[in-house]
């Protein structure tokens, strides 16, 4: 082993002891606390990044991934990425001395952010991190200037007209200025050593994969004529993180492999690298938020019908109300009402991807509930004290009370360290876990079996010491107390593994897809 781990970095999990073991601890700590000041907190299954990286290995096995530091800079996190032996892509100076803080070194380090501030060019010149990208003549300029012997890659645009989170407008030089910027690059002496692209977060069209390995061939071509010594491709990220996306990680990285094979052969001297961020961390981290407020709601209440997402959710309610008497017993006969709860997190902090992801995060009570217990329309509400701060709404959950939890899955992409980064400071503390089974693996870099025939596609188990039959490729499920209802709300729930999650109403789910707030 490197050495960034070490055993002290992380509960060591025996077999037979579960996430929701360490969960239900944690949140009764917390609870029985006297100064009360820990309403949210993180528990990390280091061991679901390791398996993570054993797939990648196996999916491409041509590339070199390196991690995306802004994703998640937690420590375990670096620590663990840097011990599995990734380089790592940093988009400024904070993140490089973060990584380097923690002795990696600065071979390992892609400045990839194509438009950077000067000072922080010369951060990297200082501090031995050469390989920089830029896509346009004002950021070559810079270089020439404070980083004379930087190692260049050129950011080329892509077609991301169908992603989630499109990039190629703000960042990515188009085909016809490519010429351009290589020439440009050979009069001022900076050295171009390869290209890079992003197809954008949560892309859906495989094509685009395919399009840009052809697009960065071709300015591979040019710049091979002008005299750059270009052998470096970066495939950028977008990654999925979860084993339900739209598109899977499996079926990109079997299109990339053939891509690949047709217009970059094995043997052809280049080395091919990944910026990888959501994929290593979005499963690994569950979140656990305490209820620091709440109260009732009338919804004939002046300021419910104000709105679109007003009169939707009472028109909704309402049909439901008439039709299926889902409303709890005793309110029967009287005003119907929601329940609002308020977090210590919000959209502007832990759960931003309601804004920028346009995500529906769905809690799970980690207090059990009894199957006789009435569900109540219910909402979810961050810190900030305006109207947009609303992390879920829709939801139909028993009566909870201040002090309660809620957890949230799949919290791991884009929630821990930004603030830091930021200036700010980490204010949601993390536990991180690791089985040994994943430990050991980790300090052997065990590589995967071989597979069978019967089993292709699937990685052989690697027990985490919650389930012996996790695979390699499938993280350990979180298993916090399920929600229970009856029958008569049967269509508001859904059975995942041996649990209950709460179901956003379906029009509340799309009028929020709709609306930024």
């Amino acid at each position: 082993m490197a050495g960034y781990l070490s055993e002290t970095d992380f509960v060591m999990v025996e077999e037979g002891f579960s996430t929701r073991d360490l969960l239900e601890e944690l949140t009764l700590g917390a609870s029985q606390a006297t100064a009360g000041d820990v309403a949210a907190f993180f528990v990390a299954d280091l061991g679901a990044v390791v398996r993570k990286h054993f797939c990648f290995l196996k999916c491409l096995p041509r590339v070199r991934p390196f991690y995306t530091v802004k994703c998640n800079s937690s420590p375990g996190v670096l620590k663990v990425l840097a011990e599995l032996g990734l380089g790592f892509s940093c988009a400024n100076k904070a993140e490089m001395e973060l990584v380097q803080r923690i002795g990696v070194p600065a071979s390992k380090i892609i400045y990839a952010n194509p438009c950077k501030q000067t000072a922080q060019i010369k951060y990297a010149a200082k501090h031995g991190v050469r390989l920089l990208s830029f896509d346009n003549e004002a950021e070559l300029a810079k270089v020439a200037k404070s980083h004379p012997s930087a190692k260049m890659v050129l950011c080329i645009a892509t077609d991301d007209s169908h992603s989630l989170s499109p990039l190629s407008f703000k960042f990515g030089a188009t085909l016809k200025s490519c010429r351009h910027l290589l020439e440009n690059a050979k009069r001022s002496h900076v050295e171009v050593v390869g290209v890079s692209f992003h197809v954008g977060s949560g892309c859906p069209d495989l094509h685009a994969y395919t399009q840009s390995i052809a697009d960065a061939r071709l300015v591979f071509e040019m710049g091979a004529e002008l005299g750059h010594g270009m052998h470096i491709l970066d495939l950028g990220g977008g990654f999925p993180g979860l084993e339900g996306a739209k598109v899977r990680f499996e079926e990109i990285a079997s299109v990339i492999n053939s891509a690949l094979d047709l217009y970059f052969p094995e043997g052809c001297g280049v080395d091919i690298l990944a910026r990888l961020g959501r994929y290593y961390v979005t499963s690994a981290f569950t979140l656990a938020v305490s209820i620091i407020a709440k109260k009732e709601v009338l919804l004939d209440q002046p300021g419910r019908e104000g709105s679109q997402a007003g009169e939707l959710r009472s028109v909704c309610l309402a049909l439901r109300i008439h039709l299926e008497g889902w409303w709890a017993p005793e309110e029967n006969g009287s005003t119907p009402k929601t329940i609002v709860y308020h977090l210590s997190e919000g959209v502007y902090g832990i759960f931003n991807s309601v804004l920028f992801d346009n995500t529906c995060p769905t809690p799970i009570l980690q207090k059990k509930s009894s199957a006789e217990q009435p569900l109540y329309s219910s909402s979810l509400w961050g810190p900030v004290a305006d109207g947009c701060d609303c992390v879920a709404e829709g939801l139909w959950l028993p009566q909870l009370h201040v002090g309660d939890w809620l957890v949230f899955e799949n919290m791991g992409a884009y929630t821990v360290g930004m603030a830091s980064l930021l200036g700010g400071t980490q204010t949601c503390r993390v536990t991180y876990a690791m089985s040994r089974v994943a430990w050991e693996a980790l300090r052997g870099q065990l590589l995967p079996a071989e597979q069978d025939e019967d089993t292709e596609g699937m990685c052989k188990p690697l027990s985490c010491g919650w389930e012996i039959t996790d695979t390699l490729c499938v993280g350990p499920v979180f298993t916090p107390a399920s929600i229970i209802s009856g029958p008569a709300h049967a269509c508001l729930e859904k059975r995942k593994g041996g649990q209950t999650q709460v179901l956003l109403e379906p029009a509340i789910c799309f009028q929020r897809q709709q609306m930024c707030c």
